[in-house]
This record gives C-alpha cells, sequence and structure tokens, in this order.
C-alpha cells in the first residue's frame, strides 16, 4: 500500500512526525512538502528535531496570494500523483496545502485520509475555516481529534468514514516534552526564569494586515508590565516593519523558534496569548492558562473546560485578561489517550486495503 503525505506549514509537520512513525511499518509513505513553510525557522528546523523523514518531493511554491499559491500546489501536487499512482492521500489540518492535496487527490478518484476532521471556528472570513471545510466534504477518511469535531461533521451529514481518533499533537506533545527539556536551553539565553514572562504569538491575517489592529495588539501587551517573549512569524515581521510599529521594552521580538525551544516556552510561561489554533492546544496541554486573540475558536473544548478565553484584539479586553484570566477547575482529558498516530495508521492499512476504491 502507498500513501501520500502532504505537509507544507509549521503545525502539519508536528502532526506529521507522530503519523509517519506509525504509518511507515505497514505503507510504503511518500512524503511531500509543499514548501509552504520553507525558511529554516519555518521547515527546515522542525524536520531536524522531529526526525521526520526527508521529504520525497519538495515543490519549493513558497508565499503568495491564496489563489496562486493553491493553485500552483494543486498543478504540482497533481503531477506528483500522477506519477506515484498512490493508494491513499493523507492531509493535515486546514493549510492552503491540505486544501490542494485534497483538490488533487478527488479529482484523480483516489481516496483521501484528513488529519483533524471535523474543526469548526464558523468563522468563514478565515481562509483555515474554507479549507478545512472544503477538505472535510472532499474526504473518505476524516479522522477526529475531539468528540466536538465528530458532532460538528455529522451536523453537515457527514457521517461515514468519520472515526474518533485523539489528537496526533497531543501524541507529539507527549513524546517531546520531556526531551525538549533536557535539550533546549532557551530560557537561560534569554534569561527569563520560570513563570517569569508571557508568551506571544500572532500571525492571522486578521490581526497583522491592519495596522491599527497590529498596533493595539503590542500596545496591550506592553501595557501589561510583564516581560513578553514574541517568536515573530515572517508574516508579522512584514507587518512590523511596513507600518512602521515598534514594540515598547517589555515586549522582546525574537526570531521564531524550533518545536523543542517553543515546547519549552510554553511550559514555563505564567500565560500564553496568541492566535494560533495550535498553540492554543498546547497551551492546554502544557496547564498553562491560554488567552486567545480572536474571537472565535475551532478548539471549543478548551474555552468550555475554563483554560482558555476569547478576547479579540481588543486592547482592553487583553490588559484585563492578562490581569484577572486564572483557569479554577482540573483539566478534562480533551485530546485523546496520545496513540492517535496508530489509530489512524491502522485505521489507513485496513480501510485502504479492504476498500482500495472505498
Amino acid at each position: 500500500m502507498k500513501i501520500v503525505s502532504i505537509v507544507g506549514a509549521r503545525p502539519q509537520f508536528i502532526k506529521a512526525a507522530p503519523v509517519s512513525r506509525a504509518l511507515r511499518p505497514v505503507a510504503h509513505e511518500v512524503l511531500v512538502h509543499t514548501g509552504q513553510h520553507y525558511d529554516k525557522n519555518m521547515s527546515g528546523v522542525f524536520f531536524a528535531e522531529l526526525h521526520i523523514p526527508e521529504p520525497d518531493y519538495n515543490l519549493g511554491i513558497g508565499s503568495g496570494s491564496h489563489g496562486w499559491q493553491t493553485g500552483q500546489m494543486l498543478i504540482r501536487i497533481e503531477e506528483v500523483l500522477l506519477r506515484e499512482r498512490p493508494d491513499g492521500v493523507l492531509v493535515y489540518g486546514d493549510t492552503n496545502s491540505t486544501l490542494a492535496g485534497a483538490l488533487a487527490a478527488v479529482k484523480l478518484h483516489i481516496p483521501i485520509a484528513h488529519v483533524e476532521a471535523g474543526l469548526r471556528s464558523f468563522n468563514r472570513a478565515m481562509p483555515e475555516e474554507l479549507n478545512r471545510v472544503l477538505t472535510d466534504h472532499a474526504a473518505d477518511l476524516l479522522f477526529c481529534p475531539t468528540q466536538t469535531a465528530v458532532e460538528c461533521l455529522a451536523r453537515e451529514g457527514i457521517t461515514h468514514g468519520v472515526t474518533l481518533t485523539g489528537d496526533v499533537m497531543f501524541d507529539a506533545y507527549l513524546y517531546n516534552a520531556k526531551l525538549a527539556e533536557a535539550r533546549s536551553a532557551t530560557l537561560t539565553g534569554l534569561g527569563v526564569r520560570s513563570g517569569g514572562y508571557l508568551l506571544a504569538t500572532v500571525h492571522r491575517p486578521a490581526n497583522t494586515d491592519d495596522p491599527a489592529t497590529l498596533r493595539g495588539i503590542l500596545d496591550a501587551l506592553e501595557a501589561t508590565g510583564e516581560t513578553v517573549i514574541f517568536p515573530v512569524h515572517p508574516r508579522t515581521c512584514k507587518a512590523l516593519e511596513s507600518a512602521g510599529i515598534r514594540p515598547g521594552p517589555h515586549v522582546r521580538l525574537i526570531e521564531p523558534v524550533g518545536y523543542l525551544d517553543m515546547l519549552v516556552l510554553e511550559k514555563h510561561a505564567h500565560l500564553i496569548l496568541t492566535d494560533s489554533g495550535g498553540v492554543q492546544k498546547e497551551a492546554y496541554m502544557a496547564a498553562v492558562p491560554c488567552i486567545t486573540l480572536r474571537r472565535d475558536t475551532e478548539w471549543p473544548e478548551t474555552v468550555a473546560a475554563g483554560w482558555n478565553v476569547l478576547v479579540g484584539a481588543n486592547p482592553a479586553r487583553i490588559r484585563e485578561a492578562v490581569r484577572t484570566f486564572r483557569p479554577v477547575t482540573e483539566q478534562p482529558p480533551l485530546f485523546g489517550d496520545g496513540h492517535a498516530a496508530q489509530h489512524i495508521a491502522a485505521l489507513c492499512a485496513a480501510m485502504l486495503e479492504e476498500h482500495p476504491l472505498l
């Protein structure tokens, strides 16, 4: 059995690592990297740290408008699929790489498996929401990280091929958390102590593309009076430079960090502020309160559990949340048993071999 796995962005590398480890003993995996994230800190270091095999294909697409990027990926992925003729295609998450992979496969009548299926923010203004909805409706095997995701699919009439597997990012977290503590010297390098800083990440277009919004977020972080460690996404870096925004002395901009360093920064932060879906989850896994700089989330379970609060980009709400938000409940297990990747690999092998055309 041959499966083509398609990745292209930092969160997908994290998800692909445990799945690839579980999949390769039972299938021939061909790994395709679209190049959506392409610089060392956003791509290469992740392959090295997570022990992901070198991609069989690196398409080198790079950045561009959504239409251009998705179109280029569709053309190049189709070429790979025609050459490899796989039994199935495995896609992850909700990026343009995800959608392009699904579209290329469905038009060639190749079965699609979607890892992290069923997530919904119910905000169609987010490109990620459109990507995940369209991919789910094209997919044959839908691997859901939570029961909420299963229920979202059912409301859209998708019940065939749906399985609650748990979250592969939880697998990755369990596998790498101790390794990160042993290897990372990032706290010492930054001169901060455990619990002595806030960690912030911002990269969503809604927060970066409007200078007033981005400036308001930076001003709110500065106004907390606490040290804020802020690994800067390339999109955010360009937006800051273009708008001439300079943070105050409490906000320390640093280059994007590798996965292991990021796990350590998350675990030892006093609070985490982010607009990233993945960081929201990792905050929960690290038992660190999360303030989400959005008005919606694809992880409502973390909000319902009392460990995540949605504040949008409103400076006053950001400042108030930093001052007052503290979880008051224990953490219920939300993301499975830490063996999602094994479930996914077994299901792919069994279902594609039994029903090669589904």
